[in-house]
């Protein structure tokens, strides 16, 4: 039973086969026997002693080969190779909608190859084909051009050295020297494919898109014309006067003007010499706002120092003119620089005047001093910080030895700068310092305890040189043995040093 299946099997294998085989014999049969008819001709000449097998005809010529109608001034006909050669005012009508021009055509109807040449036109709906020298294929329904070509596309014009039409699906691949250019912006690529019907060109290879006032690189993506619509990839970028934003991929609307980057953001702005970077982010040019998220990093760079800030979110705001306004970082907020590191909930960075503000339990370090307060106020001049203001429960604390800490407490204070080091602190309201007195030697003479109304306090190197009392002083010195701990601790100590940043690569949380 099984080898009488196996038999019917290879049986009916056989038969399919050789019809198969039967069909393919027809159809290739009726292609090579589908003949060039002619239509029409004002006149016919014939001198064998030129060509026996050759036609000439005259004047309103009209030749036929299936649906296809060719037309021209003159024409050489071979009935018997079944071609012929047209002379001016050519025109190949191939449908209703696709018609090609020229000077001259080379027509083969075995193999269904045109080939024109001079003031090659291809027309097609709303597409136009310009060329010097074209290849069209009626089978393949596809025209080529190897010496350059220029197609018209509503607004959009391209140019390239070489190209391939699809007719059917009414898409140009075109390959070196590649040009498109609209009212907007010209575009130059290697490779790039352009689908007439949505107005869509596919770039496969280096790309650069010039607008009036961008640049965009890329080396694979699409750009929807129609719709003002761009998808970049490997890792494009867009530059203008003062930014450049890159990633691994890019999506931006020029008509909404929003954009999405994903995969390694980057976002640089060389006016303000601030770079933002991160997994992920977005654009709104109209709204003048932008964001990245996902191990966010600001940095702030001078030809010194560089200023690293990290938050779980980074908000920058423009201008109309695209000059970055400000900048917001939450939540989590860490920064290092050599000389300064804090950490807080939320940051602002006002760019207009240098400020960077630190809401929530922010805390800095300058050198050997740790700075609190309710909220932090830092100016910044030349890219140098010139000073800051703590406000309400301010709180400066050094360590002195293991157990012990220099602190000084008060409602509010101003801290000043002196290349980057803390040289001056105003103590303003409720004044109190716990001191640790030394000799030059290193020896504790006692501990001093004060009071007052307002302090100012000199330091050289982080270390306090001076403090000067005003207004309602009450200080006292102590040896250190005739205080207990609680004595010795200001109200609201806290000692944080735990928290603190100690390289530009630990502004990220510990997990």
């Amino acid at each position: 039973m099984k080898m009488f299946m196996n038999a019917e099997l290879l049986k009916n294998l056989k038969i399919t086969l050789l019809i198969i085989m039967v069909i393919i014999s027809i159809s290739s049969y009726a292609q090579q026997k589908s003949r060039v008819i002619i239509e029409h001709a004002d006149s016919y000449r014939y001198n064998a002693r030129i060509d026996k097998d050759v036609q000439r005809l005259i004047g309103n010529v009209v030749i036929r080969q299936d649906s296809t109608l060719f037309y021209c001034d003159s024409a050489y006909i071979n009935e018997i190779k079944n071609s012929f050669e047209a002379f001016n005012n050519v025109h190949i009508k191939v449908n209703d909608t696709i018609d090609v021009y020229g000077d001259r055509l080379l027509y083969d109807g075995n193999t269904r190859i045109a080939e024109l040449f001079d003031s090659v036109k291809l027309v097609d709906k709303n597409t136009i084909l310009r060329t010097n020298h074209l290849i069209y294929n009626r089978l393949t329904k596809t025209a080529f051009y190897d010496i350059g070509g220029i197609i018209e596309n509503g607004d959009n014009i391209l140019n390239s050295l070489i190209g391939i039409y699809y007719t059917k699906i009414r898409t140009f691949h075109f390959r070196k020297d590649v040009v498109l250019t609209n009212p907007d912006q010209e575009t130059y690529s290697d490779t790039l494919i352009y689908n007439t019907n949505n107005e869509t060109a596919y770039f496969h290879g280096p790309t650069l898109i010039r607008g009036e006032e961008s640049m965009i690189y890329c080396e694979d993506g699409w750009y929807d014309t129609k719709n003002d619509i761009s998808k970049l990839k490997k890792r494009p970028s867009i530059t203008n006067d003062e930014q450049k934003i890159s990633a691994d991929s890019i999506l931006y609307n020029n008509k909404t003007m929003f954009g999405k980057a994903m995969g390694s953001v980057l976002i640089e702005d060389t006016l303000r010499k601030v770079i933002l970077s991160g997994k992920k982010g977005e654009l709104w040019d109209k709204l003048g706002k932008s964001y990245v998220t996902d191990s966010a990093v600001a940095i702030t760079y001078d030809a010194r120092d560089s200023l690293y800030i990290h938050s779980d979110t980074m908000w920058m705001f423009f201008d109309e003119e695209r000059k970055a306004k400000y900048m917001q970082a939450y939540y989590n907020v860490r920064f290092y620089r050599n000389n300064l590191q804090g950490k807080c909930d939320s940051l602002a960075y006002s760019m207009s005047d240098s400020t960077i503000r630190m809401y929530y339990k922010p805390v800095m370090w300058s050198g050997k001093n740790q700075l609190t307060a309710d909220s932090i106020t830092i100016i910044v001049s030349g890219n140098k910080i010139d000073s800051l203001m703590m406000y309400n429960t301010a709180f400066i604390v050094s360590r002195d030895s293991t157990k012990s800490f220099n602190q000084i407490r008060g409602k509010n204070m101003v801290a000043y700068f002196d290349k980057n080091s803390l040289s001056r602190i105003d103590v303003n309201g409720n004044a109190q310092t716990v001191y640790y007195v030394r000799e030059e030697d290193g020896n504790l003479i006692g501990v001093d305890l004060a009071e007052a109304s307002r302090m100012k306090i000199r330091l050289r190197d982080s270390e306090i040189q001076t403090i000067t009392y005003h207004l309602s002083v009450n200080e006292d010195m102590f040896p250190e043995k005739d205080l207990t701990e609680k004595e010795t601790r200001l109200k609201d100590f806290s000692w944080l040093e735990s928290d603190r940043p100690i390289s530009k690569n630990d502004i990220f949380p510990k997990k």
